[in-house]
């Protein structure tokens, strides 16, 4: 049967039918078009209800829009990433800015949180506002007053930043002024259990993850401590070290992971451009859970639950400006300081914070936050347990602590932020030449007049126990710490080592410490037992008078060896001298 076409002028002109007897049946029943298409009722002026989004959780408190609650106070932008370090700014804030009744408008502080994942954005906003502040705007309307990061990374952040904004003068510089909590283990290395047993296994890896980034990190102190090479190159691939695809963002590293994701890079040492698929990543929460559930079957092989120290979540912002603004700077900081607190006795304060998370975060939901705020053990895709999220809070003595201003106390922050500038230095030399002393981007005086104000809750501090062993190594590395013959007593040459030392086990302070000493076969066997455990004490003695509080009762062990483990034969002076050494062992027990 031969079809029926219509032409297009024939469909025009039915078209054009059809749409005039609708216009003349609403035309002659004027009724009904409020039934199709109902008009806005006229009334009174009203407060619109608050919008709740998927916040809405049993359990949760629901959080929407509100009106500011202090809007005659200084507006104050906070831009951030989706972190649970936050929790603290979180509950000061109540919702996307400081409402009715909140810690910050009780201290008269109009604070606005805005998400930002982008460090380059970050950078941004904060030179926008320096540059308002140059043309006279003594409280600028665009730009970022703070932005907060990851304190590990902040040596290549304010490098960056810095070079655009002392281009208007030295007084504009960005500088760190605390911090409102830190990862204490959601930022993690996670890669095949293989590589957790024996570190040697992560030769010729590939893992995904933000070059240069916190959790980049991350891996590459593990490699340092286990001494294995790393490729800064990922258009290449190295049997013999840890290799890199890059991702934009600790997301997007993630689902690399899960897809598989697979890149041709040329063998370094064959030259031959070979198909090497991603085995591991590095990403913080919510990406390890995105791991874990979509696919699985990696483990968290170190994360900064062992090295404690290393990622504080750190507050930037303008010299010029806070120097200004010194009350409504202290006010932010102590509103911040105070819903830490709160958060760390109450379990209701948790799950507020968590709500308010989810709210200004426009992702997951309150019992996601919630949930992964401590770290949780839970199955994989693969039915394997894994270590998911972690994170804490930081009030007034834990800044106090971390920036070296209680009794005992070293700068963890300083330290953090030089070992990193200096990994990154190391890999990137051309891209990363140089960086700030740390004294020169942080301004402790905010914290100080804080500590004045009053008394100060408790600092959040590791504990061991004295009978505590090492049942998960993380790292085993010799030192080149140098001796006297036949005494317990350090060689002048060997200072720089154990400073070295020193910083190392600061960033991981959530590990124990083993100190094994071991000498070569000269003199007795009885003798050499006893001279491999006093140096093994000179060390410990030295690191616990250094930095007490990173070194409470506890933490470091003594294990002597003796002659018994040579690495070499004792044939000659050359191998002795390597014989003669300190191994420290990092790990964490029951």
């Amino acid at each position: 049967m031969a079809r029926f076409r219509l032409t297009i002028a024939a469909k025009v002109f039915i078209a054009g039918v059809i749409i005039g007897v609708v216009v003349l049946v609403l035309w002659l029943n004027p009724g009904l078009l409020g039934k199709v298409a109902p008009t806005a009722t006229k009334g009174s002026s009203s407060v619109p209800p608050s919008a709740s989004l998927p916040t809405d959780v049993p359990g949760f408190p629901t959080i929407g829009d509100a009106p500011p609650g202090c809007p005659t106070a200084t507006e104050v932008r906070f831009y951030h990433w989706a972190w649970n370090a936050q929790m603290g700014m979180m509950l000061a804030t109540g919702g996307k800015q400081a409402i009715a009744g909140s810690l910050a408008c009780q201290r008269g502080v109009n604070l606005k949180l805005i998400r930002e994942d982008n460090n380059d954005n970050l950078i941004s906003q904060l030179v926008t506002f320096g540059e308002a502040i140059k043309k006279g705007e003594a409280q600028p309307k665009a730009g970022a007053h703070f932005v907060g990061i990851m304190g590990d990374g902040s040596a290549q952040f304010l490098q960056g930043l810095n070079e655009k904004l002392l281009k208007l003068g030295p007084e504009y510089k960005a500088v760190v002024i605390g911090s409102a909590g830190a990862s204490r283990g959601e930022d993690k290395f996670m890669g095949p259990p293989a590589w957790k047993l024996n570190p040697q296994a992560a030769r010729g890896g590939l893992v995904a993850g933000v070059l240069r980034d916190g959790d980049w990190n991350i891996a590459l102190k593990w490699l340092g401590d286990n001494k294995i090479p790393n490729n800064p190159d990922d258009t290449s691939w190295d049997p013999d070290a840890l290799n890199w695809v890059n991702a934009s963002d600790y997301i997007e590293a993630a689902q690399k992971y899960v897809s598989g994701f697979c890149a041709e890079l040329k063998n370094t040492k064959t030259g031959k451009k070979e198909k090497h698929c991603v085995d591991g990543v590095v990403t913080w929460t919510p990406g390890d859970v995105t791991a874990a559930e979509q696919k699985g079957g990696i483990v968290s092989i170190v994360s900064t639950k062992e090295y404690r120290s290393q990622m504080p979540h750190v507050i930037i912002g303008s010299a010029k400006w806070m120097d200004a603004n010194r009350k409504t700077v202290e006010g932010m900081l102590g509103a911040f300081f105070d819903a830490a607190d709160k958060i760390k006795t109450s379990d209701e304060a948790l799950r507020q914070a968590a709500a308010v998370s989810a709210y200004v975060y426009k992702e997951k939901d309150a019992a996601y936050w919630y949930k992964y705020f401590k770290v949780v053990q839970q199955q994989d895709k693969t039915g394997h347990d894994v270590e998911l999220g972690g994170s804490a809070v930081h009030n007034l003595a834990d800044n106090l602590q971390l920036f070296g201003m209680a009794t005992g106390a070293t700068n963890a922050f300083s330290v953090t932020y030089t070992v990193f500038a200096n990994v990154v230095k190391s890999q990137y030399p051309a891209l990363f030449p140089t960086f700030a002393p740390a004294e020169e981007i942080q301004d402790r005086s905010y914290l100080r007049a804080l500590q004045q104000a009053g008394s100060t809750t408790q600092a959040d501090m590791p504990k061991f126990a004295p009978d505590q062993k090492v049942t998960n190594v993380v790292s085993k590395r010799t030192w080149d710490i140098q001796f006297g013959t036949g005494s317990a007593d350090f060689t002048p040459q060997t200072k720089d080592e154990l400073k070295k030392l020193l910083n190392e086990l600061i960033v991981a302070s959530g590990t124990i410490v083993e100190v094994h000493g071991h000498t070569d076969n000269a003199g007795t066997a009885e003798n050499n037992m006893k001279l491999s455990e006093d140096r093994a004490f000179a060390v410990k003695k030295w690191l616990e008078k250094e930095a007490p509080a990173s070194f409470p009762e506890g933490r470091v062990k003594v294990v002597a060896h003796g002659q018994t483990e040579p690495v070499v034969p004792n044939t000659s002076a050359e191998n002795k001298a390597k014989n003669r050494r300190v191994v420290i062992v990092l790990g964490t027990g029951a």
